[in-house]
């Protein structure tokens, strides 16, 4: 894709709340901020906006740079901008940080205008549902009564099917990528893990680690590291790093020996400068808590009958964290719902992280879907 497919350089924007927010677990939070970023041109009737909702720790940065040198646009940038697949020349895309997040909405790192003082501990835990009704009042505050189409992978597809559910009336399609309807046993496994590594870390201090000037560095860490190996598949790996030394001798230490411990050594690093830990418990926590199908006994096809949207549906074969199986029981649910549905499973060797890739049969498929929206 050439440069000039780009968005350009983009502003975050701020969305201010004044009026109290209930969250599902019955704590209120009595404002709040949404920071977003929008691309393309909102037409007359605002019939053409595409809200993007990110997975755990994505951001409302989609695509564009904040500055022209900037080494690395948004995390969407192959999918969003002129001629993209979400075609910035037709629809006017959102992204938003979710509330709770660490890149500008109000969250654990924000202040508590009750103590003067950062959240903290005392951030309230947010749910799926949560985040969906802040979206809608930023939503409002946009002028949009209902949305051409919600899109989003993983955690982000878990949104995107909630906004269906919470608000039939304001959403036509819906785009449901590498998600579930709700977590394994095996993936609620792996996120007590991470947060494990978080909540002991002596550095934590409980969650009121800002007063102590201090990161839980090698929590977060061991977190991200354990995720990362979740995201990729056994082949994407084998193919990337194998059995690679890092050197040209085995060492026989327990420094980095392998190409693979160096690499997920960065990016636990990287992560660790980058993410708040509070905002990662919570995160991982509404990825446990999502279960449309809870309040009906486990009935997913009862639990998906208010919805009114069409569906595309996307997995991948090689992502075993949210697998083709978990996509083909939304599938089945909404089709004994009599609701419009479009499946793809797609072939792809990158695991989760598949979502996030250029492939381009990909990319074809969101491409043909939306060119359906009007």
């Amino acid at each position: 894709m050439s440069e000039s497919s780009s968005v350009g350089v983009v502003s975050p924007k701020t969305a201010h709340f004044s009026e109290p927010l209930t969250l599902k677990s019955g704590a209120v939070l009595p404002a709040f901020d949404l920071i977003y970023e929008n691309y393309g041109k909102l037409n007359a009737d605002s019939s053409n906006a595409i809200l993007v909702c990110h997975a755990l720790s994505g951001t409302h940065h989609l695509a564009g740079k904040y500055r022209e040198d900037d080494k690395y646009p948004g995390w969407w940038d192959n999918m969003i901008g002129p001629g993209k697949p979400l075609d910035t020349d037709r629809f006017f895309i959102i992204g938003v940080n979710n509330l709770g997040g660490c890149h500008g909405s109000t969250g654990p790192i924000s202040t508590n205008p009750a103590t003067n003082k950062p959240w903290g501990s005392s951030f309230p835990v947010v749910t799926v549902e949560d985040w969906v009704a802040a979206q809608a009042r930023l939503a409002n505050h946009l002028g949009i009564n209902a949305f051409a189409a919600v899109m989003g992978g993983s955690l982000g597809g878990m949104q995107a099917l909630q906004w269906t559910l919470s608000y039939p009336a304001r959403v036509r399609h819906a785009l449901v990528i590498a998600a579930a309807p709700n977590l394994t046993a095996q993936n609620i496994a792996f996120n007590e893990v991470a947060r494990q590594a978080i909540l002991t870390d002596p550095e934590f201090f409980g969650g009121d680690f800002y007063e102590h000037d201090v990161v839980p560095r090698r929590g977060l860490r061991l977190a991200r590291m354990l995720g990362h190996i979740t995201y990729l598949s056994d082949d994407a790996m084998g193919e990337k790093f194998g059995r690679k030394l890092k050197h040209d001798e085995v060492e026989y230490s327990f420094d980095v020996e392998f190409e693979m411990e160096s690499y997920l050594r960065y990016q636990g690093d990287k992560f660790a400068g980058e993410f708040d830990a509070n905002t990662y418990l919570r995160m991982t926590r509404a990825l446990d808590y999502f279960d449309p199908a809870l309040a009906f006994d486990g009935d997913l096809s009862a639990a998906l009958k208010v919805a009114q949207a069409e569906f595309l549906i996307v997995s991948f074969t090689s992502d075993w964290r949210f697998s083709p199986a978990r996509s083909r029981e939304i599938v089945k649910a909404l089709l004994e719902n009599e609701r419009r549905v479009s499946y793809a499973e797609l072939t792809a060797q990158h695991g989760h992280d598949a979502f996030l890739m250029p492939d381009e049969h990909y990319h074809a498929v969101i491409r043909a879907y939306l060119e359906r929206v009007g």
